[in-house]
């Protein structure tokens, strides 16, 4: 029965506060005059209460703060929620319309088509297919007619691979690649110490006849130029400087 059950800490607070059932108190009051000492620690806890009671008092009289109000608290909090939420909106719509921007630039920016451009094409083309150990070459050294003769239809203009044996390269193929600006033709030659150059030519639409440029990139060197509308860039693991010779065989060969 709940009156057997022993009498707790909770139980004597609830006492003090009065909201315990009239059963369960008459069984406080009877643990209580049981235990003189329980009965002067509650008599304190009411004395206490008591005394914040009366230093409250004139608070408690007052008239709650409007700003305290529960129908005050309800519309900050609404009103909080609310502006989280248009920040949080606003954000997303100046995210989505930044990708969108950059999005919609990449679709309609046209790509860098001058000798800059050509000279980039034929780094990303050496990576790709020079250091390759498999297959670098779609066509190979022994089908070097059918090669020329490939690329030459697909670039709309005479295409020979130039000779760099004199150099101390040695001509192992080519293949038609893609760039950003349509087809080029792609050579390329390997060295006394297996060192792969490759040699890159397509039309130019524009800076058709420029001088030699030479450019680094990382661990490799590039020299590029352009002749009557055809590129030409050169792509090895050498300095610049050090290409500039075989750059100038190359041109001396398909003027």
């Amino acid at each position: 029965m709940m009156g057997d059950r022993p009498i707790s800490e909770d139980d004597l607070h609830a006492y003090i506060d009065g909201v315990l059932d009239e059963g369960r108190r008459e069984a406080v009051r009877r643990y209580l005059n049981a235990h003189p000492e329980a009965q002067r620690r509650v008599a304190a806890y009411s004395e206490q209460g008591q005394a914040l009671r009366d230093a409250l008092a004139p608070l408690a009289d007052q008239p709650l703060p409007p700003e305290l109000s529960l129908k005050s608290i309800v519309e900050r909090r609404r009103n909080a929620l609310a502006r989280r939420r248009q920040v949080a909106a606003a954000a997303a719509i100046l995210c989505i319309g930044g990708l969108s921007g950059w999005f919609a630039r990449e679709a309609v920016s046209p790509p860098a088509r001058g000798i800059h451009a050509l000279g980039r094409e034929a780094v990303d083309n050496y990576m790709v297919y020079a250091s390759d150990t498999d297959r670098p070459v779609e066509l190979a050294s022994d089908q070097r007619t059918t090669l020329t003769r490939w690329v030459s239809e697909r670039l709309d203009t005479p295409i020979q691979a130039p000779d760099l044996q004199a150099a101390g390269y040695r001509f192992i193929g080519g293949r038609l690649v893609t760039t950003p600006n349509g087809p080029a033709a792609l050579f390329i030659y390997e060295g006394a110490a297996a060192e792969r150059l490759a040699i890159m030519m397509r039309p130019m639409e524009i800076d058709k006849n420029r001088s030699m440029w030479e450019q680094s990139y990382g661990a490799l060197g590039g020299v590029t130029w352009s002749r009557d509308g055809l590129g030409f860039s050169i792509v090895a693991p050498r300095a610049s400087a050090d290409l500039r010779p075989v750059a100038e065989d190359v041109r001396r060969q398909v003027s």
